[in-house]
């Protein structure tokens, strides 16, 4: 199979900035008509009808017995717990502290390994962890001040812990199924569960205003379907850790289109936090490209011994460690 050119490449990482960009302003929007609960189920029903619809086209592969209960925990993290907590967070704060606050995950991530998986975390790693929680203060600081948090406005800091214990989980089940695969069950079995949303919400979606829903329906598509298609081709065609640096540009995005769409005025220190932010989770994600750069020119540079053996030019070759 040859591989895409560049430019087609890019087209297809812009549009998934995009789509997950729009996220915080679908969602915005959305909740003008429904409650937080309601706007997480809708939009993943249209996003599984979506998925279903792919599925039977491209024929992703059935999930193992065993695998289920993960890929239930799957869902649950990924969608419902994630969804949830976003929307209702997203009630007290701008679409644009949003997209920052839940750009917030890897560092999280960084916490969980170390707590929960007893992994090792490097002093650089819990340097970049203390610089990005102070982005996240000074976030706040400028979304509410300093006297005036609403606890619930950090809900979206829970859907981002949520998100990265997603991603603990999933290197369960990685090496067994492809992301499109992944993706389409995660979808579906965090749908499921938002059912419990179910009751009244024909008839708010009957009340609602058709810019509302047409927000939803496109916050359906785009972002939870579409998005995730798109990232799943990426994934085939270039590596994770040059693939994921991209995502570094939604809350700039988003911010831009909070502004255009919603008329949001981003305040100098939303802005500063989201540079802390965002620097923090890059340098975590260049820590580790660093150490790889470096054991292979470690590597290259050993001295090598050779000794030639007798007449038949055997050589011995020794690595000088």
């Amino acid at each position: 199979m040859n591989s895409p050119s560049r430019l087609k490449l890019t087209l297809v990482i812009a549009s998934v900035i995009l789509c997950w960009a729009y996220s915080p302003i679908g969602v915005h929007m959305g909740l003008r008509s429904y409650s937080p609960g309601q706007l997480a189920l809708l939009r993943f029903l249209i996003a599984s009808v979506f998925m279903g619809g792919v599925a039977l086209v491209l024929d992703i592969g059935r999930p193992r017995l065993r695998d289920v209960p993960w890929l239930l925990v799957l869902g649950f993290f990924g969608v419902f717990l994630h969804h949830t907590c976003l929307n209702y967070g997203q009630q007290w704060v701008t679409a644009a502290a949003s997209s920052v606050l839940a750009q917030s995950a890897p560092l999280f991530s960084v916490l969980i390994a170390f707590f929960c998986l007893r992994e090792r975390v490097s002093v650089w790693r819990w340097s970049c962890v203390l610089l990005g929680l102070l982005g996240v203060l000074v976030v706040i600081w400028g979304e509410q001040g300093v006297g005036d948090i609403d606890p619930r406005g950090l809900l979206i800091l829970l859907a981002a812990v949520s998100w990265s214990v997603y991603f603990a989980i999933q290197k369960h089940c990685a090496h067994r199924y492809s992301p499109l695969t992944l993706a389409c069950y995660m979808v579906w079995s965090g749908t499921l569960m938002l059912c419990v949303n179910l009751p009244g919400l024909p008839a708010a979606v009957a009340q609602a205003p058709w810019p509302e829903n047409l927000a939803v329906l496109v916050l359906g598509i785009f972002p939870s379907a579409l998005a995730y298609l798109a990232w799943a081709y990426v994934l085939k065609h270039v590596e994770v850790s040059r693939a994921s640096v991209a995502m570094y540009l939604i809350p700039p995005v988003a911010m831009a289109m909070a502004a255009i769409l919603l008329g949001e005025h981003v305040a100098g220190q939303v802005m500063l936090g989201a540079m802390i932010v965002l620097a923090s989770v890059a340098a975590i994600s260049l820590e580790g490209r660093w150490r790889r750069g470096s054991v292979a020119y470690a590597e290259r540079a050993q001295p090598m011994a050779v000794e030639v053996l007798g007449d038949k030019g055997v050589a011995k070759v020794q690595d000088g460690r």
